[in-house]
Formats: structure tokens, C-alpha cells, sequence
């Protein structure tokens, strides 16, 4: 598209789940519902728009050995940004992506800054790895860099115990989470198992990536208080892998892993039922691949969440979660469309039609 150029969204446009126009357009990349007066070069996509998708956990400018080059990041991006992912919140990365927020074709992130990991507690050169007495001070230097959150390492394994620990002291992660929210900043937290959860739900925390160690006591406690979580199936599926890797060494945490696996469903759609905020993200960045957020809500869908329920992790919820807009008046225009209604079936998600980045089709 030419600048000056009119775009023309015309089939079904999902507002919402249930609020379905016939049209949009989009005049000097924003969202309009208002046939502009004059318009002499139009382009015209059909099919079903949606606002552009969330990934609410992923590492831009991460891979499995720490940060790389902005030649990769550009990579993850674009791969992120062609599967129709447009908004990301990016739950850590050693890596400095802010030159990202200057590329009129690179999807928008809602950065965490870096982990914030205890000592040998995490994967190497991802983290700031710290002991309790400084995690409050780092907190609140990553809330003052980052765009609204924080992110923590819960729990990891313990290799004196042999299975996975609670990484902090219930009183540091009060200090801790506390000086977040005075920095008008949300905490959320690397989390596989139980073990770590009291002390964080205790302590304020906002989000819990994986949560897979969610239990009948705790899913009332993460409803009352209004706690997300981003389950992060497709890496979830991984878990067998890992504990077949780690059975001589780490029997213990082997077997654990492979309980965790087992009950994922069951886990996330219990809370869901709950009524725990729930959202989208893949983890991609690590060892994962980038781009497969239409994976991640058809586990979703397989943990028991309904097709709109899905799509609305990644969409229309999850963008008023970060503070983002969706196809409202005015909004800038960050859609995809597809050839079907994707609330039917959600694998419509894995071929989008048009992706339209701040007003121009970029893919």
C-alpha cells in the first residue's frame, strides 16, 4: 500500500467475540467503522478480521544459550509477526530489543526486562542471578526499564535436593513485589510446581507463567485474587523429554515433571472453570520455536477452553489485559484475517489470509 492509501476490511470483522461488523476501513493506519468521504486508491481484503494476536509469554532476542544478534531477534520477529502475533510480551530476555519499537513492520512488545533468577538457579546467561537480600533492589531497577512488569524465577531445580525448590523467602518476595507496584509495575513469575506458589500469591504476585503446579487448595486462592496465568502448553509438551534427559541424575525431579505433564489438562481447565484469567503464550525464544501461537490455543482448546474462550486468550482479553487496543475507533489497525471464522474452528489461526500491521499489509 501506498502511504495515502485507503484499506478495506470487508466480510466479518470481530470486534469482540460476539460483536461482528461487516466492515472496517483504515485511514492513516487507524481503525475506522466510517466510510472515509474520499478515498481514490483503496485496497479491498475479505474474509474474517480479528485484532492481531497475543503472544503473553515469549523471548525475543533469546535462544538457548542467551541473547543474539539483532539479525535473530529481526528473525523471531518477523516469524512471530507472519504467524499473526502482533502484540507480545516479552517475559524476559537478556537481549536489548528496544530498536524493535522503530520498525514500522516488527510486531509491538510489552517488555519484563531480564530474569531475575537465585544464584546457579537458572538457565545460564539468561538471568540476573541474584540471593534475597538484592531482590527487591533489582526488581525495581527491571520495573524502571521494562514496560509495566517484571520477571521472576519462582522455582527451579534443586540440585542438593534433586527436584524442583522455591527459589525466595516468602519475606524477600513481599519487599520484593511490593517496590514492583510502587514502580506502577505488574510481577509475574516462573513457576512449575506448587511449592513456590503461597508465598507468591501472599505476596501480591500478579501472573504465574506454567502453573503447572496448580492444586484443588490453590486455584480457589489465584480466583479470589485475581492471579493470570499463561500455561505455555506447547512447552509444557516438552516435559517427557526433559525428565527422560535428567532420570539417572534427577530421579525425583524426572518423575515430577512427567506428573506435571500428565495432569496439564486437567490443571488449566480447572482453573479456567475457576475463573482464573488465563492467556496465551508459547515460551518461544528459548528452545522453542517462534510463531506458534495458533498451537498454543488449540492446547487451549484441548485443556477445555471453548473456541472463543481461546481466541479471546489470545486476542480480545489478553490485549485489554496489557493495556492494548483492539478494533476500536481510532485504534491503531493491527489485524489479521482469515478465510473462515476462526471461532468455529480454531487451526484457522495456522494460515492467516492478511496480517496488517499498523495499517499496511505486511504479510
Amino acid at each position: 500500500m501506498s502511504d495515502g492509501a485507503v484499506l478495506h476490511i470487508k466480510g466479518r470483522v470481530l470486534v469482540g467475540p460476539e460483536d461482528v461488523r461487516d466492515e472496517l476501513w483504515v485511514v492513516d493506519g487507524r481503525v475506522t467503522f466510517d466510510r472515509p468521504a474520499h478515498a481514490a486508491d483503496v485496497r479491498t481484503v475479505a474474509g474474517w478480521a480479528m485484532p492481531g494476536l497475543v503472544d503473553a509469554h515469549c523471548h525475543v532476542g533469546l535462544d538457548a544459550h542467551g541473547a543474539v544478534d539483532e539479525a535473530t531477534s529481526e528473525k523471531q520477529a518477523l516469524t512471530d509477526r507472519d504467524a499473526g502475533t502482533l502484540l507480545i510480551r516479552d517475559a524476559g530476555s537478556a537481549a536489548d530489543t528496544r530498536w524493535i519499537d522503530d520498525r514500522e513492520d516488527l510486531p509491538r512488545i510489552v517488555r519484563a526486562g531480564r530474569h531475575i533468577a537465585r544464584t546457579r538457579r537458572y538457565i545460564r546467561n539468561y538471568a540476573h542471578e541474584i540471593e534475597p537480600g538484592d531482590l527487591a533492589a533489582f526488581v525495581r531497577h527491571e520495573a524502571r526499564r521494562g514496560d509495566g512488569w517484571v520477571k521472576l524465577v519462582g522455582d527451579w531445580i534443586d540440585r542438593e535436593e534433586g527436584d524442583l525448590t522455591a527459589c525466595w523467602p516468602g519475606d524477600a518476595l513481599r519487599e520484593a513485589i511490593a517496590a514492583a507496584h510502587e514502580e506502577g509495575a505488574r510481577v509475574t513469575a516462573h513457576c512449575f510446581a506448587a511449592a513456590s506458589l503461597p508465598d507468591l500469591i501472599a505476596a501480591g504476585i500478579d501472573c504465574i507463567e506454567h502453573a503447572t503446579g496448580l492444586t484443588e487448595e490453590l486455584i480457589p486462592q489465584f480466583a479470589e485474587r485475581g492471579v493470570a496465568i499463561v500455561p505455555t502448553l506447547v512447552n509444557i509438551a516438552t516435559f517427557p523429554k526433559l525428565a527422560a534427559g535428567g532420570e539417572e541424575k534427577f530421579p525425583a525431579w524426572s518423575a515430577h515433571m512427567r506428573r506435571l505433564h500428565e495432569r496439564r489438562y486437567d490443571t488449566v481447565g480447572a482453573a479456567h472453570d475457576a475463573g482464573i484469567p488465563v492467556y496465551v503464550g508459547t515460551d518461544a525464544g528459548g528452545s522453542l520455536a517462534h510463531g506458534l501461537v495458533a498451537e498454543e490455543v488449540a492446547e487451549l482448546v484441548k485443556a477445555g477452553l471453548s473456541a472463543a474462550e481461546a481466541l479471546s486468550a489470545a486476542s480480545w482479553a489478553a490485549r485489554e489485559w496489557l493495556g492494548r487496543d483492539g478494533l476500536t475507533e481510532g485504534a491503531p489497525a493491527d489485524l489479521v484475517v482469515y478465510a473462515e471464522d476462526p471461532r468455529a474452528d480454531v487451526r484457522v489461526l495456522a494460515d492467516p489470509r492478511a496480517v496488517v500491521l499498523r495499517g499496511r499489509v505486511v504479510a
